[in-house]
């Protein structure tokens, strides 16, 4: 049984920024954000054009029998350049974006795939995966010059659910299936695959696989590797097909070495996924806190006890300002619970007990316990502390790319580290992040925290940070800053990537971060899959 086919949508992707072009902020909105930013730019800088780029033609020209799989269009060329990250954003706007693949590829199947890569072996043409463009760490654009030609792979033309298990409540799932499409798809089925990362609308099946994506979700299944039944890769040295199964001992995993490898192990072409029941309860209430210290440890309390919520999202006093969810000073945990099966309110009225034991004050109504079907675990919105945040969580990315247009920086990284660290964990990123922006600007910083995911043994903290930026050098001001930031985090020895995968950015912390016997295997896995070097050159190896 399959689904249903995707339908096109009329609007228009940004090629250098997030989202649609049509829900980008005007001029006028640039402006008033960035007047709230001592230091920033008097004017937005203007929405850059790809035909300032001069893009030449291309270094390298594909054989008659691919031709109808590969554009060499200027426009599509720009926007399957860089990612979305705030360097990707405020390079775009100051016109140097870096290397433009030279050709853009759009496979149908796993044999247009296997073919684009035979022939991109045999011309020495640099490999560098695509699926929905959303990469924050810059896993999707080629830097160097080691290779004559650089092809974007896109996998958006592979987006169908091709098989629909119902007793067993999974599906088979091109890798190029978009997140509204992948949803749309199984709708009908009553089913859902229950993943919401924030890039949910512009992000594919394929892309959360090969960066080991983390959803919306709070706790139980965060993960997409959570999902994940069995995979088809195809590689320069063959096509990689695990067994679909619920469980196995046999060894180490085959789908393990594939999770998070970014493309450069090779292209996943499809996955068997596991499903739920689209949930028909939803109940959700947010708690104040006058206490940081004392949020914590009701989250931490929620996070070891049997509740499950789906979304226990704490946001620290500048968070909960910035987003609109308290003006007081206050921390703010969102909370939100679901089922497909049974009313939540109980869940719900426990939760915020335990919170309330810990400090919490809670004065608003919780959420309805029925509620239509929604993407977020938040649910239907009881306190107008919910309806904030998730207005502000959706809005967010299009904002940031409006400070940026003011010379701003604004950006986000986020880590992960056991409990008995994250309270100076925080402190030490906000402390030292702060001084290092203050040194390099002359004016003070916004540094916010949010836990957006959390375990019983810990969690994942998720931090903003708004500075002025140096005319003309915004990039390089904030890789120094995310230096400063990727000290302290090894210094706690907490991740240098909760969710957001390695890419390019975040590869010095990767090295220090990974065991050596582990390095080691992992280049000879690159080794004897992609001997010529093709597959995403500088993605977690030289």
């Amino acid at each position: 049984m399959a689904g249903t086919t995707p339908q096109p949508t009329s609007r228009t992707r940004s090629w250098w920024g997030w989202g649609w072009t049509d829900a980008h902020p005007d001029d006028a909105e640039c402006t008033a954000m960035g007047a709230l930013i001592p230091g920033t730019l008097s004017r937005p800088l203007p929405v850059p054009r790809v035909r300032d780029l001069g893009i030449g033609s291309p270094a390298a020209e594909p054989p008659r029998s691919l031709a109808h799989l590969v554009s060499a269009d200027p426009a599509d060329r720009a926007a399957h350049a860089m990612g979305k990250a705030y360097r990707d954003v405020m390079r775009a706007l100051r016109g140097r974006p870096g290397r433009i693949p030279d050709l853009v590829a759009r496979p149908t199947d796993e044999q247009g795939v296997a073919d684009l890569l035979d022939w991109a072996g045999d011309r020495q043409v640099a490999v560098v995966p695509y699926g929905g463009g959303s990469s924050v760490s810059g896993g999707v654009e080629y830097r160097g010059d080691a290779h004559r030609a650089v092809m974007s792979l896109d996998l958006t033309a592979m987006g169908r659910v091709l098989e629909i298990d119902t007793e067993g409540r999974a599906a088979r799932i091109q890798a190029g299936t978009l997140g509204p499409s992948l949803e749309d798809q199984l709708r009908p089925h009553g089913l859902t695959l229950r993943h919401f990362p924030q890039s949910f609308e512009f992000s594919t099946l394929g892309g959360w696989l090969a960066t080991r994506a983390g959803g919306h979700y709070a706790t139980g299944r965060t993960h997409i590797d959570d999902f994940v039944q069995s995979l088809r890769v195809v590689t320069p040295a063959g096509t990689s097909s695990s067994w679909r199964l619920p469980a196995s001992g046999a060894g180490p995993s085959p789908d393990r070495l594939f999770l998070g490898s970014e493309g450069a192990l090779g292209i996943i072409t499809e996955a068997w996924v596991r499903l739920q029941e689209r949930p028909r309860h939803k109940a959700s209430a947010a708690v104040a806190f006058t206490d940081f210290q004392d949020a914590l440890g009701a989250v931490r309390a929620l996070a070891q006890s049997d509740l499950s919520p789906a979304n226990c999202r704490l946001l620290d006093s500048g968070e909960a300002a910035l987003s609109g969810a308290a003006q007081d000073g206050s921390a703010v945990l969102v909370l939100g619970f679901e089922s497909a099966d049974e009313p939540v309110t109980g869940r719900l009225e426990r939760a915020v007990g335990l919170a309330r034991s810990h400090g919490g004050r809670h004065g608003g109504t919780t959420g309805p316990d029925a509620a239509p079907d929604a993407g977020s675990a938040a649910g239907p919105d009881g306190d107008a502390a919910v309806t904030a945040w998730r207005s502000a969580f959706l809005r967010m990315p299009y904002l940031r790319d409006g400070l940026a247009r003011m010379g701003a920086v604004a950006e986000t990284f986020e880590t992960a580290a056991c409990w008995d660290r994250i309270p100076h964990l925080i402190d030490e990123v906000r402390t030292e992040v702060g001084a290092a922006a203050l040194k390099a600007t002359g004016h003070p910083a916004t540094v916010n925290c949010r836990l957006t995911h959390v375990y019983p043994d810990g969690a994942a903290p998720y931090f903003t940070v708004l500075a002025a930026g140096r005319a003309g050098a915004e990039v390089a001001l904030w890789d120094d800053l995310k230096a400063v930031a990727s000290e302290v985090l090894h210094r706690h020895r907490a991740t240098i990537t909760h969710h957001h995968a390695v890419g390019r950015d975040h590869r010095p912390g990767y090295d220090r971060q990974r065991p050596e016997p582990f390095a080691l295997a992992l280049r000879a896995a690159k080794g004897a899959l992609d001997p010529r070097g093709i597959l995403n050159p500088g993605v977690l190896l030289d």
